[in-house]
């Protein structure tokens, strides 16, 4: 599978089943010692959140992500997972929550929300392993362009995202109404 992650029981090739973990495989090198993908992610898992997992998450993004919006509450993620259960993805490592990102598709084109690490597990390839889900997702779906929500002041989210292979269009900008 592209991206190092496979299926786990239950669920088809590039098929996220809710609850269950993803096995991750992480990158090696022998070139360059000490590095994230030398010590592997053979203990880092990525599912698709569940209902249960919403006030896990709403907690994580609170010490996690960078701002706040106005969807991050318990209905909000509740209507995410009820629409679309596989949209969510949490990465886990020894059934801690570790990283999030929401991967959605609405049959026309692929947005990526949410990406998050935990301050003590970034720079060890959990973004990437997300990242690689998400888009994996993105192609058995059809697929054919991933767009990031990134905060400009957010540089640190800006280089991650740049070094994941997305860049800005500075010919678009997103337009927003508050609905309530």
């Amino acid at each position: 599978m592209p991206g190092g992650v496979r299926a786990g029981a239950g669920g088809a090739a590039g098929q996220l089943t809710p609850g269950r973990g993803v096995p991750v495989r992480g990158k090696r090198s022998t070139a360059r010692s000490g590095r994230w993908w030398d010590r592997g992610m053979t203990d880092l898992q990525v599912r698709a959140g569940t209902p249960a997992d919403l006030d896990a998450v709403l907690a994580f993004w609170k010490g996690a992500a960078e701002g706040t919006s106005i969807s991050d509450d318990t209905d909000g993620v509740a209507r995410l997972v009820a629409r679309d259960p596989e949209s969510l993805l949490l990465a886990e490592r020894s059934g801690e929550l570790v990283g999030t990102v929401i991967a959605g598709f609405d049959g026309w084109r692929c947005h990526l929300y949410r990406l998050a690490v935990h301050p003590e597990h970034r720079r060890q390839g959990i973004g990437g392993a997300l990242l690689a889900a998400a888009e994996e997702r993105f192609r058995a779906l059809g697929g054919r362009r991933g767009d990031a929500m990134v905060l400009d002041r957010n540089e640190r989210a800006r280089h991650a995202w740049r070094a994941a292979g997305y860049a800005p269009e500075p010919q678009w900008s997103r337009w927003v109404k508050h609905l309530d």
